[in-house]
């Protein structure tokens, strides 16, 4: 299942899980079990757009053939520090990250694009 990251923290975590993190203070610093590969979907409960790609991108994962990539959303009304640390301009936006780089991204609902370029990337 496709889980919503809920904050700035959580996303460096997820998106940098060995760098050092700025943003959350000088001593901090993240050296935890993330994944290496990630692609976020940038998403809004008001964008039409957003809830008809939702399945399809729920569905990479839900298929199974992507090990070692993981797939989360991110709500942009609610954390718009994410969505500005990254440059979201529009949504949906989907972002493949791979240790610690953006390899990828995608701007707008388009299903084709979105499973071959986004988790190819990451491959």
């Amino acid at each position: 299942m496709v889980s919503a990251i809920n904050s700035h923290e959580e996303f460096v975590n997820l998106v940098r899980p060995s760098l050092p993190s700025c943003t959350l203070g000088a001593h901090s610093s993240h050296k935890t079990n993330g994944s290496d590969a990630v692609v976020i979907d940038f998403w809004a409960t008001w964008c039409g757009p957003c809830r008809v790609i939702s399945p399809i991108f729920e569905s990479l994962e839900a298929r199974g053939h992507h090990p070692g990539v993981k797939f989360h959303k991110v709500d942009v009304d609610e954390q718009p520090e994410i969505a500005e640390d990254v440059g979201i301009r529009a949504m949906p936006t989907f972002i493949a990250f791979k240790d610690g780089q953006k390899v990828d991204e995608l701007v707008g609902a388009d299903p084709e694009r979105l499973s071959v370029s986004s988790v190819s990337a990451l491959l």
